[in-house]
């Protein structure tokens, strides 16, 4: 007994020095997987932008400072776009306004009825001219969602009238009054919602302005006829994919987690769906049976969900038409307006391939400006110092300046000069701004 006394005395002064270098091996493990996780030394840098090198380019990107400076997000958790992209998803902004708006109620030919929030402008604009922006939110967004509601609350301020489409169906407190509900590319209700802008206020010029999904229709929506570009300035589109067909095979994919973003976004359009389960499959009209929710109880992707539900609103025989006529990249080309494409390299939900489309259409195309952002995420883009997000984003600042610049740029051009024919202005115009 006094022999194993003696030997946990020689032993015991060793045992803390071992547990000390394991706790210090802990902690450093902890610390690398957070540094790595957070891209902490992932550096800061400006947008990397493809454009032409034209007149308007030159003014856009000069009187856009944002646009080619360094976006510098909040330092201990803004270089991880999985966190930018959750923030944005959980709380869209902080410390959110309430703009006051007039909700509009647009009966449509098949029978539903569109909805959107009509927002006044709270000074008079830079250029004293009657301007709308025209915004498409994202995926089951509307006009109440917290990034809607700061974008148009800054954008009222700098004398903007807003309108903001509510997704048919994306609104908890209106009813489906068809059995029919919003798709990824259809523009039926944008069109009626600028249709109506255009009527009531015959003197306004229109930005349009596109987020995530949002982007996909505004961009459809002026590509499938030019005299959808009728009035409008220029578009901006924020953070979409442009090609559902390319995107689906990424989607399954577990890089970047994509797959699980998959599940999640399913797992919401699902939600969505079911609450008006008895407009989608209980009215006589409906193309839907009792099998079709069968599979969306058991479906766990947006394909799925696709496939049994979202194509048969419009007839579609499958999957790949679906999204093949859905897309805008098949219309994207078709644009003659000042067009900026934004998206950003760490976005887990918009693969790197899928880049290739705006790069490549900016590289061919005058009026196109494609900014590819390192940080950002999915429609996050905040901006902090070190742990606190700024209520206003990156995003909202860039937009709103590039549509400054953009009316500008229409105010001073010659009476009768297409802003597409200045792009082959001689460079001096630039001068007199």
């Amino acid at each position: 007994f006094k022999t194993h006394v003696a030997d946990v005395r020689t032993i015991s002064p060793e045992m803390p020095a071992m547990f000390d270098g394991m706790k210090l091996a802990a902690v450093a493990t902890v610390l690398y997987v957070i540094v790595r996780s957070l891209n902490l030394k992932c550096p800061t840098a400006a947008p990397d932008i493809t454009c032409q090198d034209t007149p308007l380019n030159r003014y856009l990107l000069k009187s856009c400072p944002i646009l080619t400076k360094e976006y510098i997000p909040p330092l201990l958790w803004g270089k991880s776009g999985h966190l930018q992209t959750a923030l944005y998803g959980k709380m869209g902004r902080v410390k959110s306004p309430k703009p006051c708006g007039l909700r509009k109620y647009l009966p449509m030919p098949d029978g539903a009825t569109a909805t959107f929030d009509l927002f006044e402008p709270q000074s008079i604009h830079s250029t004293g001219d009657d301007i709308t922006m025209v915004i498409c939110p994202g995926i089951g967004n509307h006009s109440e969602k917290h990034y809607i509601r700061t974008f148009v609350d800054y954008s009222q301020k700098q004398g903007y009238r807003c309108a903001v489409l509510n997704h048919l169906g994306a609104l908890p407190n209106i009813e489906l009054t068809s059995p029919r509900m919003f798709t990824y590319g259809c523009t039926w209700e944008f069109s009626a919602m600028v249709g109506y802008i255009k009527r009531t206020f015959p003197q306004t010029q229109l930005i349009v302005v596109g987020f995530s999904l949002g982007g996909n229709i505004a961009c459809k929506y002026l590509g499938e006829n030019p005299a959808n570009q009728e009035r409008v300035l220029c578009c901006v589109s924020i953070c979409q994919g442009y090609s559902a067909l390319r995107a689906q095979e990424t989607f399954l994919q577990w890089d970047q987690c994509r797959r699980l973003y998959n599940f999640l976004m399913a797992d919401n359009m699902k939600k969505i769906i079911l609450s008006h389960r008895a407009s989608l499959f209980g009215m006589s009209s409906s193309n839907m049976e009792a099998a079709d929710l069968s599979h969306l109880y058991t479906a766990t992707s947006l394909m799925q969900i696709d496939d049994n539900i979202m194509r048969k609103f419009h007839g579609h025989n499958s999957l790949k038409e679906y999204y093949e006529k859905e897309s805008c990249v098949h219309y994207i080309h078709n644009i003659s307006v000042p067009l900026l494409l934004m998206n950003s390299s760490d976005d887990p939900l918009v693969h790197q391939s899928l880049l290739t489309i705006p790069r490549t259409l900016a590289e061919k195309k005058q009026n196109v400006i494609f900014a590819l952002t390192l940080h950002g995420g999915h429609l996050g883009f905040f901006e902090g110092a070190v742990l606190f997000p700024q209520p206003l984003s990156w995003m909202d600042k860039v937009i709103v300046s590039y549509a400054n610049a953009i009316c500008q740029w229409e105010k001073h051009r010659p009476h009768g000069v297409s802003l597409q024919s200045l792009t082959n202005c001689a460079e001096g115009f630039i001068k007199c701004f």
